[in-house]
């Protein structure tokens, strides 16, 4: 790995790490009101935002993830754990999901999970899913090396100042490229999970 990489690498670790995990020992054991919930998200996700102004959470967001079915409805204007769970996982899905597909994703899970005593709980499942972040993590790390030496070993007879534009052109192309087809196998995954959902002609009868 040359100088150029391990310092392109050591750059993007460091941003990694400022990325925010909300740790379920940090959401509070009581109920909370909409004000409250909003405050408790921008603070805990604040190095999410890319910009100073953007806004994770509003109250005009959880009054339509709730008219839309995926939040469910506060009890008495008040919002619990599981309410904060299900909204961290709305944030991350809604960057690249449609609210539908959402829906098709997180339906199921609150359906069966939310508020549920016994058995898994979703608080179970949250700690089961980002605590698989850190191996993640390095697997990513190991792939961008990749591309990165791939992307700068593009148009070599270019002059230094073009090279520098083409290759990060090349770049963030190859990146966009990841994101595309692992959409693409995100949405075959919940069309396929919705034709399992189908009613069988037994059930129409």
């Amino acid at each position: 790995m040359d100088k150029s990489t391990k310092t392109f690498l050591r750059g993007i670790l460091e941003e990694l790490s400022t990325i925010s995990y909300v740790s379920p020992e940090d959401i509070p054991n009581i109920d909370l009101y909409m004000d409250q919930i909003t405050t408790f998200m921008g603070s805990h996700l604040v190095s999410a935002k890319r910009h100073g102004t953007d806004k994770i959470l509003t109250k005009t967001m959880i009054n339509n993830y709730t008219k839309n079915d995926l939040l469910p409805p506060p009890e008495k204007k008040k919002y619990s754990r599981e309410h904060v769970l299900t909204l961290i996982f709305i944030y991350y899905f809604k960057n690249i999901l449609s609210i539908s597909d959402i829906q098709n994703i997180l339906n199921p899970i609150t359906d069966k999970y939310f508020d549920k005593q016994s058995g898994y709980t979703l608080e179970d499942i949250y700690k089961e899913v980002f605590s698989l972040e850190n191996h993640e993590t390095r697997n990513i790390m190991r792939d961008l090396a990749k591309k990165f030496n791939t992307a700068m070993s593009t148009f070599p007879d270019a002059t230094e100042e073009e090279a520098d534009l083409l290759r990060t052109f090349s770049f963030i192309c190859m990146l966009s490229y990841d994101v595309y087809v692992k959409k693409i196998l995100i949405e075959k995954l919940i069309d396929q999970t919705e034709k399992h959902k189908e009613v069988s002609p037994e059930k129409k009868k």
